[in-house]
């Protein structure tokens, strides 16, 4: 049950960040964040709030998340900067219990599964909730699995002995493992697992369960644990952000929703480069595309970067590019070579995204930057390379666009003079 404090929980921030006084419930908070009084405020959406007040010299109100190893916390927090800091006052203080974890713990990864199902069902096992990753590997989308039944979008198969686990599962009110089952849709192998959903009286309520990928012949699933281990909290971070804009929960300011818009389209984007780390070479068939929508795409998923950086992104050339390529593989090498200008670039710089068509269809990206040193024009597109300053990337987004890129029959090329910028060029086999 959610619990509330009426006073103000009150503390002081100096200009350094650190908690130099406060209320005994935010002391207690800063000590479960491995902090104490006097050092470094540790509540990071505090900190920042507070950070944010000291930068811009203007009183703020919004609204905060923090947590213990026993509750949940929802804030709403006022932060008045003053000459030698920041006064905070946390005016709403709502104290929930903690939420199960959500991802296994590292050292039993192979072993567990977070406590979020991938899928959830009514009474009638009608789809009420489905995993981002799940629907994608059925083939569907979540507006369209939404309200369907389950065996509308899997064929379960029955095991050897003719028997069907799920649906005996349902008839005995007891949980399932293992039962195999196709997408209708692309037609992917699954073992789903499960257990029933039980009201107060007993009575059936749904399912909610988990998949697995059926092995393949080699004996291996296609994504290793390391690759699980970071889906699955993105995945998290996929729903909740897009039930958020969805305003699922109420209502809610727009430029809120805005955000939950970008929170879970840059979360989509992450999975596709984590996708793209683990492999070799990007699976599956090229497909006709517009290069020249996609680059718009690219450009709105880093639009608050460059709006961030001080960086105008201006768009021209053609309007429409066919090509053959893969639309997430191609998103995604756009969105590193934009970002890319717009971390080199200066403040109230501009960057120009212009899409061609010649022998090939292409995209160039060019900023205001320093520029590539001819010495350095090859050795950036190796893994871990850096031109710039260790700490600024991990040296793998150009290596991953270039081999994508090449795996669908393009290339990205760089020209560039040092102190005079760079333009990167993806180009891609027409389309028509």
């Amino acid at each position: 049950m959610a619990s509330t404090i009426s006073e103000p929980v009150r503390g002081s921030v100096d200009a350094a960040g650190r908690l130099t006084s406060a209320d005994p419930q935010l002391v207690r908070l800063q000590e479960a964040a491995g902090s104490r009084l006097g050092a470094t405020l540790a509540i990071p959406q505090l900190a920042e709030i507070a950070r944010l007040a000291a930068q811009l010299g203007i009183s703020l109100s919004r609204p905060a998340l923090a947590a213990t190893d026993q509750a949940d916390l929802d804030l709403w927090v006022r932060a008045e900067p003053t000459d030698g800091g920041v006064e905070l006052a946390i005016e709403t203080w709502v104290e929930r219990p903690a939420r199960i974890s959500r991802w296994p713990a590292f050292e039993s990864q192979a072993a567990q599964r977070p406590a979020t199902p991938d899928f959830v069902t009514d009474a009638e096992l009608r789809i009420v909730r489905l995993s981002p990753t799940f629907a994608e590997l059925l083939g569907t989308t979540l507006a369209d699995a939404i309200g369907a039944p389950l065996t509308a979008l899997v064929e379960l198969v029955a095991g050897p002995d003719g028997a069907l686990p799920l649906l005996s599962a349902v008839a005995a009110r007891r949980s399932f493992r293992e039962q195999a089952a196709s997408s209708r849709r692309n037609g992917s192998t699954l073992l789903l697992s499960g257990e029933p959903r039980v009201g107060p009286s007993g009575e059936f309520l749904g399912l909610q369960g988990r998949f697995a990928v059926q092995k393949a012949a080699s004996g291996r699933e296609p994504d290793s644990s390391f690759d699980t281990l970071l889906r699955e909290p993105l995945d998290v971070i996929v729903g909740e952000a897009e039930r958020i804009a969805d305003k699922a929960e109420g209502p809610l300011r727009s430029d809120y929703a805005a955000y939950a818009t970008d929170i879970a389209g840059a979360a989509k984007h992450l999975l596709d480069v984590l996708r793209a780390m683990g492999r070799e070479s990007a699976a599956g068939a090229v497909e006709r595309i517009d290069l020249a929508a996609l680059a718009l795409e690219a450009a709105g998923l880093v639009q608050a970067q460059a709006n961030e950086a001080g960086v105008a992104l201006e768009l021209d050339g053609v309007t429409a590019s066919p090509v053959l390529g893969q639309p997430r593989q191609v998103t995604q090498i756009l969105v590193n070579l934009i970002g890319n200008a717009i971390r080199h670039s200066p403040a109230n710089g501009v960057v120009r995204i212009n899409a061609s068509s010649g022998v090939m269809a292409s995209i160039s990206v060019t900023d205001q930057g320093p520029g590539v040193a001819p010495v350095n024009a090859q050795r950036i597109f190796e893994r871990f390379e850096q031109v710039e300053p260790r700490g600024v990337g991990a040296g793998l987004g150009l290596a991953i666009s270039r081999r994508l890129a090449r795996d669908m029959g393009g290339d990205i090329s760089l020209e560039s003079r040092a102190g005079e910028g760079a333009r990167f060029t993806l180009s891609l086999p027409k389309g028509n």
